[in-house]
């Protein structure tokens, strides 16, 4: 689907490029890692609360599950107390899910490596062989030391992809489209939470059937249910390795590495014209000045890149502090607990996914005409309205013993999460990866997308590991503790996000950067990070003494 051939970017400089072909394939191949990435979070919370799973690797969660089945002499004290918020408090099943994402972490700093010497299409392939071999082992997993190994070595899977999709995306898209371009990495995590949540519903029951009453209820016999899902993560495993054999690299990552003419046939391939000559210049100097960077990851202390790094980290901070992993990860597990029956729970867990599809969508379209900051503001109060209504209800109708949520109030709680759900997806979940990416420098890009990545990482870790037992502590005040601070991430992006609608990458630092209230005070434009400067006093970057930046790499 070719385009017509309309400026790029909006002011400031303008190139050329239409939307190409090539660059729609390519950004539809490299997003797919996102597709392994939220398939992984959609089956973890669905095969945590599969009873086969749970008897073969935490009989003691299995148990509880299943209290009210066994005689009371098999009854342990501590199970007889346990409360309705408490049943599912194991440490061992919090790090099922939890070690992939403490792996991803570790990843990361050595994918930002590749990411800047290999390029981002090789990051992109080494993800794809980790998640192969990670899916090999959870599936055939005979212990809990198999299976998490299976999880550490998907987590190293997603500490490349998510090093190298948003800034392949980023780098290869025109302007005018970057932002919804890059969503589709976040839409590609949403497919994956429902495709997973789906198959788990399927497994459990097929309610459709059942209701229609044409058969028995139709369920995978053996005990093999849960290797069947964790299995079928090899379908986006294996369309990430086959996109990665398939894309091109960016022009900035050819150019960075000095390969200036097969950069500039890129260019002139994904722009779809010839006259891609001002944006290769631009691309040039700015490797010209990314190469005097010796140091990326100290470079990004440098004052001029506080801004860019506080922003990332912020929003990877803020983006798990909403409560959206909580939901995503234990939606079937929640629901349970809240008194919805098996398959009712992962029936709503399919409800709140479609919905993260869908609103997902709706950020694809939205997103470079309404801007970054508009679709922040506007889910921050939609998410803190629908966490304090939750909180509420759950207060007044769930007690530790007892869950007389009746049916109309399940079904408002359903509705609320979905309105929570929506909210995130066309907001906090594609943009805290969008921001990132287009808005550090070349010279820091890498080491800024890794830093990123791992933040995310570290809190996603966090939450995994602790919202179980949160849940168990907190009860129904756990909506309450998220809305806080989804009330204090608002109040951040109010005063310190800027917008980057339709600004051109290379260009952030001149039109958002200095002109900003706050951050303008931290650019410097005598020094640029750890470039030294020339001899008489005058500055190496820009076109320094009238040089042609191509002679100069």
């Amino acid at each position: 689907m070719a385009g017509g051939g309309l400026p790029a970017a909006a002011g400031g400089s303008e190139f050329e490029a239409k939307i190409t072909p090539i660059v729609i394939i390519s950004c539809i191949m490299a997003s797919t890692g996102g597709l392994m990435f939220g398939y992984d979070v959609g089956v973890s919370g669905g095969v945590t609360s599969m009873g086969d799973f749970l008897k073969k690797f935490f009989p003691v969660v299995y148990r509880r599950t299943q209290e009210e089945e066994l005689d009371s002499n098999f009854r342990t004290q501590e199970e007889e107390l346990d409360s309705n918020y408490c049943k599912y408090d194991n440490q061992g099943l919090q790090l099922f899910t939890s070690s992939l994402y403490l792996a991803g972490l570790t990843a990361t700093f050595f994918a930002s490596y590749t990411t800047r010497r290999l390029g981002r299409r090789l990051t992109m392939l080494i993800a794809g062989i980790f998640f192969i071999v990670g899916v090999i082992l959870n599936a055939a997993a005979q212990d809990l030391a198999m299976l998490i190994i299976g999880r550490i070595l998907l987590g190293c899977g997603v500490g490349f992809a998510n090093q190298a999709v948003p800034l392949f995306i980023s780098e290869i898209a025109p302007t005018r489209i970057r932002g919804g371009l890059n969503i589709l990495f976040q839409l590609n995590v949403t497919i994956g939470i429902l495709f997973a949540n789906l198959l788990q519903y399927l497994e459990v029951y097929d309610q459709m059937v059942h209701s229609l009453k044409m058969v028995k209820p139709v369920r995978i016999e053996g005990g093999w249910g849960w290797r069947l899902s964790l299995g079928l993560a090899g379908i986006p495993a294996g369309l990430l390795t086959i996109g990665a054999l398939m894309v091109v690299d960016t022009p900035n990552s050819l150019i960075e590495r000095g390969k200036l003419e097969e950069g500039k046939a890129v260019l002139r391939k994904i722009r779809g014209t010839d006259n891609i000559e001002p944006e290769f210049l631009e691309l040039v100097e700015a490797s010209r000045i990314a190469k005097q960077v010796k140091h990326p990851f100290r470079n990004l202390l440098q004052r001029r890149n506080r801004p860019q790094l506080i922003i990332a980290m912020a929003l990877q901070i803020f983006q798990q502090f909403t409560g959206i992993n909580a939901i995503m990860f234990y939606a079937p597990v929640l629901f349970n607990t809240l008194g919805f029956g098996s398959d009712a729970a992962l029936y709503s867990a399919v409800i709140t996914g479609a919905v993260n599809v869908l609103s997902t969508v709706v950020s694809i379209y939205t997103v470079d005409k309404l801007g970054r900051r508009v679709l922040l503001l506007e889910a921050g109060v939609q998410m803190f309205l629908a966490q304090v209504i939750i909180a509420i209800i759950l207060g007044i109708k769930v007690k530790d013993h007892s869950d007389d949520l009746h049916k109309g109030f399940a079904i408002f709680v359903v509705i609320m999460v979905c309105t929570f759900v929506s909210a995130f997806a066309w907001s906090w979940g594609p943009l805290g990866w969008l921001i990132p990416s287009e808005t550090f420098p070349l010279e820091t890009r890498s080491a800024g997308q890794s830093v990123t990545v791992c933040v995310n990482l570290l809190f996603t870790f966090v939450i995994a590991q602790a919202f179980l037992s949160m849940l168990c502590h907190f009860k129904y005040g756990i909506f309450l503790f998220f809305s806080g601070w989804v009330f204090i991430m608002s109040i951040f992006v109010w005063f310190l996000v800027p917008e980057t609608k339709n600004i051109p990458i290379e260009e952030m630092t001149e039109r958002v950067w200095k002109q900003h209230w706050l951050w303008k005070r931290f650019m410097d434009d005598n020094v640029v990070g750890d470039i030294a400067m020339s001899g008489n006093g005058e500055k190496k970057n820009g076109h320094a003494n009238g040089a042609d930046p191509v002679s100069q790499l």
